[in-house]
């Protein structure tokens, strides 16, 4: 059975299926995503107002358009979870699977690999401190960049158009980056 949970975003929904979602980490995927190779995230993606799927370890976040009530969309939702399991799926996308055969080449991260001291220092913290209470919220964090002091970073799932995303950036992984890592002086979304 699908549990819901409520995220601090209002137009973002997490659905728990009990089970494994994602093997290769945390996966968002757009409604003008060209050549998604994942089914449960095109038959998502295809239901009347839905505009983004993340899947995390082991939930689904979905996010609706603005103006539709998510008593209308997530019995949908629910539905196109549970016809997957039951097909005998225990997973939807594992670790087996590569990532530029999930999404088209132009919707990949094209940063550099970086191995800068202060930048290792940025992930270690993003990774143990900030990522797992994102997760919690239906969403994640990704670092892009560290420039002049400024670190970049990427919401994505319930965080992305969060209204409350800016004070938990702010608050949150500013002042946790800050205190472990003094180069650091702000943190910027993209």
């Amino acid at each position: 059975m699908v549990e819901t949970e409520h995220t601090p975003n209002p137009d973002t929904l997490k659905f728990l299926p009990g089970k494994t979602v994602s093997e290769v980490g945390p996966i968002e995927f757009l409604k003008n995503d060209k050549n998604i190779k994942v089914s449960l995230a095109n038959k998502i993606l295809s239901l009347e107002g839905i505009s983004m799927v993340f899947f995390g370890e082991d939930f689904i976040t979905v996010k609706k358009e603005k103006d539709l009530n998510w008593d209308d969309l997530k019995h949908g939702i629910i539905s196109e979870i549970n016809d997957y399991y039951s097909k005998g799926n225990n997973v939807v996308v594992g670790k087996d699977i590569r990532l530029e055969k999930i999404l088209d080449s132009s919707n990949k991260d094209s940063k550099p690999a970086q191995s800068d001291n202060v930048i290792n220092k940025i992930n270690e913290v993003l990774d143990s401190k900030v990522r797992p209470a994102v997760a919690r919220d239906g969403g994640d964090i990704t670092f892009k960049s560290f420039k002049d002091g400024i670190v970049t970073v990427e919401l994505k799932g319930s965080c992305s158009g969060c209204p409350s995303s800016v004070m938990t950036l702010k608050q949150g992984v500013q002042n946790l980056l800050c205190h472990y890592i003094p180069e650091v002086k702000s943190v910027e979304a993209v």
